[in-house]
């Protein structure tokens, strides 16, 4: 694909609202089908924004999580300072939109998406990216021509192993490189553990957080003695939001599926419950009831192709003590509790999703309900598939 088919592609996606000619029920929906709880999702928007405000933080949600512009711009009404993206593409298609800061939390370092990230910069949006190497930098010196400086992040890892480095002597060359070159500006450094987002004890999750957070710590403090300033901290998630800004050299938490929620954040240990209950179930997945086998179980038409799982198995809403097993791309049955021997073949019922980011990437659109329980419109995925 060339660069110039590449950025059409994305430029060509839908990301306006489809209003319904007439509100339908959730049973009424093509399954299977991603469903968002209008008020649920809003009341966690509103709660994530009032918590980080009342600490003293800003908030740079995770757009890799929902990959839809509307969202991005509900989020932004509620104070968020921006966006971060996953990739390139998604940045784009945030730009698009008109999404008003952008940063891009993985290191690009090739040609190609060099170039995409030139077309980001055209647009209005404020544009940072990240670095961990030297390698990159000097990629992004042969290709960027930006008539803005882009804003540089260097991506801290203390742990994880996936991007970033904690070598203090690689961040002082990268912020050389950066400050030597008009075309760039040194912004600050992020930190994400996403290692220990899940961990089951709250206690034990804060602190291996906090330590991790102490290194990078250790890391500004010897910045600030060569009087390089960090303007923007970025970092944490979801799973540690409330640890997080603890940190007070944080500015920003880049939390994303506080949005949706899904079960494997469901099941992790609360700061004061025993599972995790500090935002609402938002997001569902539809999906109709089309055979029962045998007694006590029923098949419903989703499978591997509606949930993305790694771990746990999506969680029915409305049959309790219900388990579910995969069985297959399509399908999944329903293992029912004892007692229950019979349902109505075509009834529909909504599933918690395992894990809601690359859920939400499985699907076109979010069938958005209201007050009223009924779907009154959809919002489209419109960075779906962006992978690169």
């Amino acid at each position: 694909m060339s660069i110039a088919s590449a950025i059409q592609s994305v430029r060509e996606k839908p990301s306006s609202e489809y209003l319904l000619h007439e509100p339908i029920e959730v049973g009424e929906l093509p399954t299977p089908a991603l469903v968002l709880n209008l008020p649920a999702f809003e009341k966690n928007l509103k709660k994530m924004a009032g918590f980080a405000e009342a600490n003293g933080k800003a908030i740079r949600p995770h757009a890799k999580t929902h990959k839809c512009p509307l969202v991005a711009k509900k989020q932004t009404a509620e104070g968020a300072v921006g966006v971060c993206v996953a990739k390139v593409s998604e940045a784009l298609c945030m730009a698009l939109a008109g999404i008003n800061s952008i940063l891009i939390t993985s290191p690009i370092t090739t040609n190609l998406k060099a170039q995409v990230l030139n077309q980001v910069a055209s647009y209005e949006s404020e544009v940072l990216i990240v670095l961990d190497s030297e390698m990159g930098l000097s990629v992004l010196k042969k290709e960027i021509d930006s008539d803005r400086a882009l804003g540089v992040v260097v991506d801290v890892d203390i742990e994880m192993g996936r991007t970033g480095t904690r070598e203090l002597e690689t961040i002082l060359r990268i912020i050389e490189g950066v400050e030597s070159d008009d075309r760039f500006i040194f912004r600050g450094v992020q930190h994400y553990s996403g290692h220990l987002m899940h961990i089951a004890s709250y206690a034990e999750r804060r602190e291996k957080s906090l330590l991790m957070w102490d290194k990078v710590s250790e890391l500004l403090h010897s910045l600030d003695s060569r009087k390089i300033k960090c303007e923007i901290v970025t970092g944490g998630g979801t799973g540690t939001y409330d640890i997080d800004v603890e940190v007070e050299r944080l500015t920003d938490l880049q939390v994303g599926s506080y949005v949706f929620m899904d079960q494997e954040y469901r099941l992790i240990g609360g700061k004061r419950s025993e599972f995790f209950e500090d935002f609402d179930v938002s997001l569902t997945v539809a999906c109709s009831t089309i055979s029962q086998p045998r007694s006590g179980a029923i098949t419903v038409d989703g499978g591997y192709k509606s949930f993305a799982s790694e771990t746990v198995e999506p969680v029915a809403l409305d049959i309790p003590g219900s388990r579910f097993k995969f069985a297959g791309d399509e399908h999944g049955v329903l293992l029912l509790q004892k007692g229950e021997q019979e349902v109505e073949l075509g009834t529909v019922h909504q599933f918690i999703t395992p894990h809601c980011d690359p859920t939400v990437n499985l699907h076109d659109n979010y069938w958005v309900q209201r007050e009223d329980g009924l779907i009154h419109s959809c919002w489209p995925i419109t960075s779906r598939g962006c992978s690169w």
